[in-house]
Parts: C-alpha cells; structure tokens; sequence
C-alpha cells in the first residue's frame, strides 16, 4: 500500500520538477544565483535526481548508478534537455524500485546508514519524499527570484 501511495507521490512531484525546470523562460537562468542564493535551479535539479538515481536505483534497486554528488553542485549549463532526461531516469528508477519492495522489505533496515544511525527502508523513503519536496519548492522560488522578467 505504501509503495502505491509513494509511487503517486514522486510521480507527481517529479512531474511537478519537469514543469520548473520547463517555466524558466531563458535556459541560462537555471544557473543564475544571486545574494545568499548559493544553488542554481540546475544544481538543485541534478542533486534530486542523483540522489534518487542512488538511493532507490543503486543501493535498493542494484542498477550500479555511481553517483557524483559534488558534481551534483559543481556543473553548470548543463542543458535544459539533459535536465530533464535525468528527471526521467530518477523516476524510472524510484517507480521500477517501488515495484519491487514488499511490505517486509519496507520494515528492514536500510542498506546503508544515512544519518550515521540505523533506519527502516520505509523511514528512508518517506524521508527522501521530502526531500525531494523541500527542494522542489526551492527551485520554484529560484525560478520566480531569478527570472529575467523580473
């Protein structure tokens, strides 16, 4: 049950992210920061789908994605289009990962710890929801910050 409400949820709010990514009306601003704004909407877009691409890909699904985190932060311009393949692919993964886990697999223990302490997968999960949300609503407030129109 959880794994069919989860899978709603990242699909919306993955959905959600590729519609950001496409409002920003100058391809350059995805990159643009300014003041205390420290991450760029492109930044923040390669960090959610790396780290979904991980920690539901890699670590629970066995795809072998190698995450480089600080590229994550570090790239810049990297094309809209390519933004947006990398939405896909963390969907893909996440939607092909949920499929896969059982209501017993959601009550062991994560892979790996995290937060330097054990956690259930299903802890782990729920929590990458909202990160993946938290985030989501930084780039939407980028966007509307950065805009050229403004």
């Amino acid at each position: 049950m959880l794994q069919t409400v989860l899978a709603e949820l990242y699909e919306r709010d993955l959905g959600t992210l590729k519609a950001e990514i496409e409002k920003y009306e100058n391809e350059a601003d995805l990159w643009r920061v300014a003041g205390d704004i420290a991450n760029s909407g492109g930044n923040l877009c390669l960090h959610i789908a790396g780290n979904l691409q991980h920690f539901f890909g890699a670590v629970l699904g066995g795809t072998g994605y190698v995450r480089d985190r600080d590229a994550e932060f570090a790239r810049k311009e990297v094309p809209r289009e390519e933004l947006l393949r990398e939405v896909d692919a963390a969907l893909a993964s996440v939607l092909a990962t949920l499929e896969k886990l059982t209501d017993a697999d959601l009550t062991k223990n994560y892979p790996i710890e995290v937060f330097g302490r054990p956690m259930t997968t299903e802890y782990f999960i729920v929590h990458l929801a909202t990160h993946l949300t938290y985030h989501l609503g930084q780039i939407n407030y980028h966007r509307r910050l950065i805009s050229t129109k403004a």
